[in-house]
């Protein structure tokens, strides 16, 4: 008796938990979101889920899309890979999100798109530059450039612009997004003539670079590029003026983000870093972007936060065209994206689901950067 009456408590608790689940809106789109709202890279997961908000509010303030409003549950993965495979899988099957967008670092992106692809929800990627995230499979978009067009860029404007010859990188050896960028950026400039005199590495978390950079001083390098995030960065440009290195340090969009300037402080001026878009511009678009941020959270827009606004307004715009909200269709209307009117430059996606799209060089002094030059594809 006592074990029958045990398995109908086992049954009834099951039929509870399967009716609790969540209470479905036909009268909302569910839009998941990942992030790093807290760790190391905790600045680029805010930047983007403001920009996204952003985009969300204005679409359900013009009526949403088709009659239905837009409604995004946001998860912190808190840049940690395992995390976002975690938090992906749960909005994917608790939060029943159709379409996700997320996230920034190329690593926690390749954690979390083949959960997209096996489930066949579509991705966005706002700013995961790595080629290797969209390889996963055809649910998988991004609205950024790719690395080969961005260590170019850099190849090119540190010859061009800089007159440099020689080379040094310093790398980081745990981060796709570092470990690839530093690869097609020594291709590019060994490609036009330039000779990279020392290739070193560290991993995120170290505070003490000093070894690697007295090495590299030695060497005496033109420039040294270091496609790194942020919270590394800052550390390595101040110990590089410490030990008396006064050539410039370059990188990628990694850099862009308040906390660099916070933690590099004057050792940044005269370092240059490639970005998405830059505030100085004069493009009406930009700077009612600029202002409408301003006045929603209080500072300037970094580049993160535009492309989460850039990524959420072409999932709006393909929204409504698609023919359902399924995720075969769904697909095909994100993959048809041509010319696309963002903040960050006019938005086409090629066969690869890979945004073609314009970069920036800006230059840091005085604790900001300062648009140098647009360089397009």
């Amino acid at each position: 008796m006592q074990r029958r009456l045990m398995a109908f408590t086992a049954l009834a608790a099951l039929i509870l938990v399967l009716s609790c689940g969540p209470k479905l809106n036909p009268n909302e789109i569910r839009i998941g979101e990942y992030g790093s709202l807290t760790g190391a890279q905790a600045t680029f997961g805010i930047s983007t889920q403001d920009g996204i908000q952003l985009a969300v509010d204005e679409a359900n303030a013009a009526g949403g899309v088709n009659g239905k409003t837009l409604k995004v549950t946001a998860l912190d993965d808190q840049g940690k890979p395992e995390e976002a495979a975690v938090v992906v899988t749960k909005l994917i099957t608790e939060d029943k999100a159709q379409v996700i967008l997320g996230e920034v670092a190329s690593s926690l992106s390749l954690a979390a798109a083949p959960i997209c692809q096996d489930h066949k929800v579509p991705m966005i990627t706002p700013s995961s530059t790595n080629p290797k995230v969209t390889q996963v499979g055809d649910y998988v978009f991004r609205v950024c450039f790719i690395d080969p067009f961005q260590g170019q860029v850099m190849a090119d404007f540190a010859m061009a612009n800089l007159k440099a010859k020689t080379a040094a990188v310093f790398r980081d050896q745990k981060s796709d997004y570092s470990m690839g960028l530093a690869d097609f950026f020594i291709k590019r400039f060994k490609d036009k003539g330039g000779s990279i005199v020392l290739d070193q590495s560290y991993v995120a978390g170290d505070v003490d670079f000093k070894s690697q950079l007295t090495t590299i001083r030695e060497k005496k390098p033109d420039v040294i590029f270091v496609p790194g995030y942020y919270t590394e960065v800052g550390l390595i440009v101040q110990q590089a003026r410490e030990l008396g290195i006064k050539v410039p340090l370059m990188g990628g969009d990694g850099w862009d983000s308040s906390k660099l300037y916070e933690i590099g402080g004057k050792a940044l001026d005269g370092c240059y870093f490639s970005s998405h878009y830059s505030p100085d511009s004069t493009d009406p678009k930009v700077q009612a972007f600029v202002k409408k941020y301003q006045a929603k959270y209080g500072q300037v827009p970094d580049a993160l936060a535009t492309l989460g606004y850039d990524a959420a307004g072409v999932l709006v715009a393909a929204l409504k065209t698609a023919k359902s909200l399924e995720g075969a269709d769904l697909r095909d209307a994100i993959a048809a994206t041509k010319n696309y009117n963002g903040v960050t430059g006019s938005i086409s996606l090629d066969a690869d689901r890979n945004a073609v799209k314009p970069a920036v060089v800006l230059r840091i002094s005085g604790g900001k950067s300062s648009y140098v030059t647009t360089v397009n594809p």
